[in-house]
């Protein structure tokens, strides 16, 4: 690629808006090709109002082994060729940018509702009704197999048990599952739209909330973002205590996972173990921010609390006794034939559609696939304490799994090593205004993967564009591939081992 085509930027470091290249369409496209063919993925399509009635395009490359990001962007108007046919991971960005601005990327495989909405500007609308109507989840096609002994079940949206609505439909021969579609939107709230013109006193609490599990994921990359366009310096402990506050965000979520894993294979010494040590780790977090979720203490400028000496010697005495139980109970797994015989080629999917579909985070590293955020574009803590990859090449249940159980392990490293050397001073600068006409791209490894915040500010110095980019929004269409050629009631495990945000997507 041509550098004068692209902007190369870094993580959470700002820059001017007119400082990204605005290339013909076709010139885009081909960016777009390359950039992805050459070890790159798409992070995040991103639409936005331009001049004329038409929408301009920002492409986002991350490139995971030179920790860089590749910007450009183009001009559209109420329709443009579809990248999808050539780059499957545009997909879902694509079905989003019909529905919030109403071009059609003609050539779309499957263009329809991603979370049902009406088109942003009002005066065109993707889906052929009247601009005014709201496509509802009930107006919907799906893909049909065709066959005397096929048959089609429906899943959902309402599950039995405290679970987010999605829909799931399956074609089956027989017990063997030849195709899943995933239609989700159900728990679509418009998060982006009411962050234009913010910041306000609102806006950390739509943050804190995008993903309820990914509270602290989430308002890290916001808080990187602003103090990116501010120019708002974090003191160094605050720093660690976010990077601590992350990882144990992860301790708690993995470890639930695997509990979770175990009850879905009816191996109950693990599922009710890892259910307890769960709560555990979330009385961690309350410890350290106050609230199980780490709500309320990550802010712009730093942290909200500290530890007293002895605190951190009562932390640092209930993790060990934590993590030794997750041990055990974690460890049960790999050493039960009959565990591993459900884990082991569940839902298997090679590292060549994983790199096709753009996944991240574990479901991406249980493909072999060295994709974290943690230390290929490493910000705060992380750069000067690398934490490793967990890997692990086969991409079934078992992988997913045991990537977790690897990254417990790490975190726990992690923290260990941190907390004899946090740095002393201040929690907190002082707030500072936005600069005006900037843009940044703050990338934050969250349990589940990449979390992606795409900012620019106005001539006010106010939010002019913010996109939000979940791990699961990259990640769904993984869960569908590896059901292929799956016994249907393998789904619950297969899902459970990607175990996937549906508000986190549905934003």
């Amino acid at each position: 690629m041509n550098p004068q085509t692209y902007l190369r930027a870094h993580n959470a470091v700002a820059f001017p808006r007119t400082d990204i290249p605005l290339l013909p369409f076709a010139e885009f496209k081909n960016n777009l090709k390359k950039s992805i063919q050459t070890q790159g993925r798409l992070a995040a399509l991103v639409g936005r109002e331009a001049e004329h009635d038409r929408i301009r395009l920002l492409a986002v490359i991350a490139r995971d082994a030179a920790g860089e990001l590749f910007l450009f962007e183009t001009e559209v108007g109420e329709e443009y060729p579809s990248f999808t046919p050539d780059l499957p991971q545009a997909q879902g960005f694509e079905r989003e940018l019909a529905e919030q601005w109403g071009v059609v990327p003609f050539g779309h495989p499957w263009l329809k509702p991603l979370r049902f909405q009406r088109s942003a500007r009002g005066k065109h609308d993707a889906w052929g009704r009247d601009p005014l109507q709201v496509p509802v989840p009930d107006e919907r096609d799906f893909f049909h197999v065709l066959g005397a002994e096929i048959h089609e079940v429906a899943v959902g949206p309402v599950h039995a048990g405290v679970i987010e609505p999605g829909h799931f439909r399956f074609q089956c021969h027989g017990e063997r599952v030849l195709h899943l579609e995933i239609s989700l939107g159900y728990q679509h709230r418009g998060l982006e739209a009411k962050l234009i013109s913010g910041p306000d006193r609102r806006t950390l609490h739509y943050l804190e909330t995008a993903a309820g599990d990914t509270t602290i994921g989430h308002t890290l990359a916001y808080c990187q973002a602003v103090e990116a366009l501010a120019g708002q310096p974090v003191p160094a402990r605050a720093q660690a205590w976010r990077a601590l506050a992350l990882e144990l965000e992860r301790l708690a979520n993995h470890t639930g996972d695997l509990g979770a894993l175990a009850g879905d294979v009816g191996y109950l010494p693990t599922a009710a173990f890892c259910g307890r040590l769960r709560g555990d780790f979330l009385n961690l977090t309350a410890m350290l921010c106050g609230n199980r979720f780490g709500r309320g203490w990550v802010r712009p400028g730093g942290v909200t609390g500290d530890l007293s000496p002895r605190q951190i010697a009562e932390f640092t005495q209930k993790l060990s006794a934590t993590f030794k139980d997750t041990a055990q109970a974690v460890n049960l797994l790999w050493k039960t034939p009959s565990v591993l015989g459900r884990f082991e080629s569940t839902g298997p999917l090679a590292p060549e559609i994983c790199a096709s579909l753009g996944l991240v985070g574990p479901a991406a590293r249980a493909c072999g696939l060295e994709r974290d955020v943690r230390s290929n574009f490493p910000t705060g803590r992380y750069a000067v304490t690398p934490i490793s990859h967990a890997s692990w090449p086969t991409g079934d249940v078992f992988s997913r799994a045991y990537v977790r159980w690897l990254e417990i392990q790490r975190s726990v490293a992690f923290i260990r090593e941190l907390l004899p050397s946090l740095p002393g001073g201040a929690l907190r600068t002082e707030p500072v205004p936005l600069r005006p006409g900037l843009a940044v791209v703050s990338l934050v490894e969250g349990w589940r993967g990449e979390i992606c915040h795409v900012v620019a500010t106005d001539a006010q110095g106010r939010f002019l564009q913010y996109k939000l980019v979940d791990p699961s929004f990259h990640n769904w269409m993984g869960l569908a591939q590896a059901m292929r050629d799956q016994q249907i009631s393998d789904f619950p495990l297969c899902n459970k081992s990607f175990n996937l945000s549906y508000c986190g997507h549905d934003l």
